[in-house]
């Protein structure tokens, strides 16, 4: 197949978000910058197994394209959003070339259009602000795993660790919702970038999230890292939120869990840069409802390896995984109890060159029409106690929740 590929500035200064003129578009934003896209010019389709993101890549680099593009922006160009999924075994990831794409970086808006050969003109932007109709309530459903056997997994994993097996493990958990009405990904998406505007929000095949963990950005030789894992409450009250800063940054155990996280980054990207750096200690990042203990790498690399490349590498880090890795992953899939999908898999975009944006798909549900699972996870280490770390994902399920008007169970 080949592809005409034209990209010119934009005048229009509204909301990413509100550009799209279809509900099933794709989307990376962040404080008001990113790309969405709409339409389908070609899906690359990786099967299940550990190659499939070096398999997206190495599609998205075989594709023939003429292209025109003066704006030479982040984003402009051929261009491709994606998500993959957790594990290795589950099947569900993809990488799709849009047939729109509207990006804004530094100020500047751009339009892309990418168009197969011989195909009809796809729709531009939308016209009209977008239409949030009244929708029916949505309702809880219950989790794959219930409370209380969850509860057990964790002290399973608790005592494992005692034992010497391994060091730390994440464990996640889902929330089903249903509703009458099916929901509307870029409606939720929108809400989601009001809330945490810092955060990166998605909207990748029915996978809607907002996202704080940069798992990897590439923009030629510049690599860029964000490692979050310790996580406290918010409170109203000022005092009481610094409080929980700073019990935060003081936590052996969630320091730990923090070093843990980063480092299986840092052994990742330090034999691949001829530079890289990091903060000494963690910084606390607060967001609306959390705030985590926070690690920012930066680099430069030695050779000419592909942001995918390099997130095939990175994933699944600690801070969704465990330690050791394989170890963990087995853990995993004995006590979740649960498919994960692309929860936790890596979510962005990327293009045939090579740079590109990835984030880990947290604080996100997955849409089936009126039907949607919701997910959490939380760090277990040595000293973790079961009723906290199920406290945490509640804390962490907020976030959804409230985007779909769900009362917290």
């Amino acid at each position: 197949m080949s592809l005409s590929v034209t990209t010119r500035v934009l005048d229009d200064d509204r909301p990413l978000l509100a550009l799209p003129p279809v509900a099933d578009a794709l989307a990376w934003v962040r404080d008001g910058e990113g790309l969405v896209g709409w339409g389908e010019a070609v899906r690359l389709r990786p099967g299940p197994g550990p190659g499939r993101i070096e398999e997206a890549d190495a599609a998205l680099r075989d594709l023939e394209a003429q292209v025109d593009d003066p704006v030479g922006l982040p984003g402009s160009g051929l261009v491709a959003l994606g998500s993959f999924t957790f594990s290795p075994d589950s099947a569900g990831s993809a990488l799709v070339v849009p047939r729109v794409v509207v990006g804004r970086r530094d100020g500047t808006t751009f339009l892309t259009h990418i168009d197969p050969a011989g195909a009809a003109p796809a729709p531009g932007p939308a016209t009209d602000a977008p239409h949030t109709p009244v929708r029916d309530r949505p309702r809880y459903a219950g989790s794959t795993v219930p409370d209380l056997h969850w509860l057990e997994a964790v002290a399973r994993a608790v005592e494992r660790i005692g034992d010497g097996e391994l060091q730390k493990v994440v464990l996640a958990r889902d929330h089903a919702v249903w509703a009458r009405d099916p929901f509307d990904p870029l409606e939720l998406a929108r809400r989601l970038t009001e809330r945490f505007p810092s955060c990166h929000t998605f909207v990748v095949d029915g996978l809607v999230g907002a996202t704080p963990e940069l798992l990897l950005s590439r923009r030629g030789r510049r690599v860029t890292s964000r490692v979050l894992a310790g996580t406290a409450g918010r409170d109203p009250d000022e005092a009481t939120d610094a409080a929980l800063g700073a019990a935060l940054l003081a936590s052996d155990k969630d320091r730990w869990e923090h070093r843990l996280a980063a480092e299986s980054v840092e052994e990742v990207l330090r034999p691949r840069c001829e530079q890289l750096d990091h903060e000494s200690d963690p910084r606390l990042l607060r967001l609306d409802n959390v705030q985590h203990l926070a690690t920012t790498f930066e680099g430069r690399l030695r050779g000419e390896e592909s942001a995918l490349q390099l997130v095939a590498a990175l994933h699944p880090t600690a801070a969704v995984g465990g330690t050791p890795r394989a170890r963990s992953l087995a853990v995993i899939a004995e006590l979740e109890g649960m498919d994960r999908g692309r929860y936790a898999g890596p979510v962005g975009w990327t293009t045939p060159d090579g740079d590109g944006e990835w984030g880990i798909a947290l604080r996100c549900a997955e849409l089936a029409g009126a039907r949607a699972r919701l997910f959490a996870g939380v760090g277990v280490v040595a000293a973790s106690l079961p009723e906290d770390e199920l406290e945490e994902t509640r804390l962490k399920l907020l976030a959804m929740q409230a985007a779909l008007d769900v009362a917290p169970s």
